[in-house]
């Protein structure tokens, strides 16, 4: 057996809690705007207000903790921090009866993430080897989504049980996330590289970061201010006339595709690199996003919501690999952190964005500069990379 692509037991341990954890997030998710909008009466722009407010502290947060688990050479308490303020968020969520408590709910919940995410991927990064980091990242993806599968299928079991009482998938799903944190606990150690660097700490430098980091920064940012919160997607589905359970099972059908497709987006970046699967990820986006704002009948969202997964496959684990490929463990909690900061304030501007077009100028608009920034981007991404070869062909 060929051990040299085998993924490290830390890395398939940290699969299966974000999984667990993912369980009980998605069955939240995409129940919330639709809990804010028809229960407690929200207009659509708190919606990205919320949702906004919520990425962009996570964001924050992520770079904080990145540096601060380089520094501390540790990672595991980072994780196990996070993971229990998104668990304990659940209960707040059920107990809110005015948007604004709901915002609470969300921000702890997104702090929770700000606080596990740079150390969480930073420790699969070091799991990981140069011939299986995409395989790694991809494969917790998938197991991460898979979850956002099982979550809202679940909210439709119990909704269906419960006879619609949005407030009782929240309290459930404290149980899912619960279980989580005691695989964490349990069964994922910091890995032996790190202990080993502890006295060899290598000083974070801006000027000195690899180039292809920070072209790859401004591409995402730029891809970023047009990718709004996912919320929306739901949105327009019932926009579109689905139901509930139909809105639901759309998000659970695109993070099936989204499950199912990480893993060999994953070795398929491992075999031919990562720039010409990511460059994908952004012209396919531009042509989702685009559909999602013109299309005329119903039908056709269930299309749309799987090859939305595909995108998601293509770049999400994909661009942390790409990243991890470029930079030193000492540095990685960090250098995840930025990354992760200046794409989720975009998520904050792209999200007020998006509401605002919904509001005041059509449920189109948003999907429409979505799509378009998404061309730019890749366009972008293109002529910067053949520029990159031109140079260093001389």
């Amino acid at each position: 057996m060929d051990t040299k692509n085998k993924i490290s037991k830390n890395v398939l341990m940290m699969g299966l809690v974000s999984f667990f954890n993912d369980f009980a997030s998605e069955m939240v998710y995409p129940v919330v705007p639709i809990f804010l909008t028809s229960i407690l009466g929200a207009p659509a722009s708190a919606v990205g207000v919320i949702e906004g407010i919520a990425e962009s502290t996570a964001s924050l947060l992520k770079a904080v903790s990145g540096r601060m688990s380089d520094k501390l050479k540790k990672r595991k308490i980072f994780v196990i921090l996070g993971y229990s303020f998104s668990t304990l968020s659940k209960p707040i969520l059920g107990l809110a009866n005015v948007w604004p408590v709901v915002l609470l709910g969300r921000f702890i919940d997104r702090f929770g993430k700000g606080a596990r995410t740079s150390a969480r991927d930073a420790l699969i990064a070091e799991s990981s080897t140069s011939t299986n980091r995409g395989k790694s990242f991809g494969y917790h993806r998938a197991m991460d989504t898979m979850g956002a599968v099982v979550g809202p299928l679940s909210a439709l079991i119990l909704l269906h049980y419960f006879s619609d009482n949005l407030r009782m998938i929240f309290f459930i799903a404290f149980i899912p996330g619960l279980i989580g944190i005691i695989l964490l606990l349990f069964f994922v150690k910091e890995t032996a590289d790190l202990v080993s660097s502890k006295n060899h700490s290598q000083k974070f430098s801006w000027k000195n970061l690899n180039p292809s980091f920070k072209i790859f920064l401004l591409i995402s940012f730029i891809f970023a201010i047009g990718n709004s919160s996912d919320a929306f997607l739901i949105l327009r589905s019932q926009n579109m006339g689905f139901s509930i359970t139909l809105s639901v099972l759309a998000y659970a059908l695109f993070n099936f595709a989204y499950a199912v497709m990480s893993t060999p987006a994953g070795i398929i970046s491992d075999r031919i690199g990562p720039r010409k699967v990511l460059f994908s990820g952004f012209i396919l986006f531009g042509f989702v996003y685009l559909l999602f704002g013109l299309v005329t009948s119903a039908w056709m969202l269930w299309l749309l919501f799987p090859i939305y997964g595909l995108y998601m496959a293509l770049t999400e684990g994909v661009g942390k690999a790409y990243i991890a490929g470029m930079v030193s463990h000492e540095n990685s909690g960090t250098i995840f952190g930025i990354y992760q900061t200046v794409i989720g304030l975009c998520t904050f501007f792209a999200s007020l964005i998006a509401g605002l077009l919904w509001d005041h100028i059509s449920v189109s608009a948003p999907f429409i500069f979505g799509g378009l920034l998404a061309f730019v981007s890749a366009g972008l991404f293109f002529a910067l990379e053949k520029f990159k070869k031109s140079q260093s062909s001389y």
